[in-house]
């Protein structure tokens, strides 16, 4: 449960409303600690995600807390303690894990604490096995080449077929 003062000051209320704002433009979300790493670091992670349209934005605590709230999505709250970055992502959210994890392994100080994934709460576990599976598009394409093998062999077959008739045709 968030935290909400009795005096509420425009300046935060405007800023939930706005966190809240970008927020409900996304369906998934993957919650990071980048606490150790540098800017130059943090710079890098945000371009690789950025490839992804997956932005990587820090936002206070308590204002994610509130936003989430109002947005109907619970048990995020474990997730939204120190210094956190949430990488908000509308498709192929076992990507932007992929990406998170990838860069763990070279840096550190990166850690993945969990995400709220296809509306459900994934520990740093299941959200790891979730980044190991193929995105929505390799399994488009995987698919599409299982297609394509056969229906290339049937149509090589045909006209060797049609070649042979014509050949046989011409004698």
């Amino acid at each position: 449960m968030a935290l909400l003062t009795k005096k509420i000051q425009p300046a935060k209320t405007a800023a939930i409303e706005a966190t809240k704002k970008e927020m409900a433009e996304y369906s998934d979300f993957i919650f990071t600690e980048y606490r150790g790493l540098t800017v130059e670091q943090i710079t890098a992670l945000r371009d690789k995600l950025r490839e992804k349209q997956v932005p990587l934005k820090v936002v206070k605590n308590n204002f994610a807390r509130v936003a989430f709230d109002e947005m109907k999505v619970e048990n995020v709250a474990d997730y939204l303690t120190g210094p956190t970055a949430i990488a908000m992502v509308k498709e192929d959210s076992n990507e932007a894990a992929k990406i998170l994890f990838d860069f763990a392994k070279d840096h550190e100080a990166l850690k993945v604490k969990g995400g709220y994934i296809n509306k459900e709460i994934y520990d740093v576990a299941k959200i790891e096995a979730y980044s190991k599976v193929p995105g929505k598009k390799q399994l488009i394409a995987m698919f599409m080449s299982a297609l394509n093998g056969p229906v290339q062999k049937l149509a090589a077959t045909l006209q060797a077929l049609a070649d042979k008739k014509s050949s046989e045709g011409a004698n």
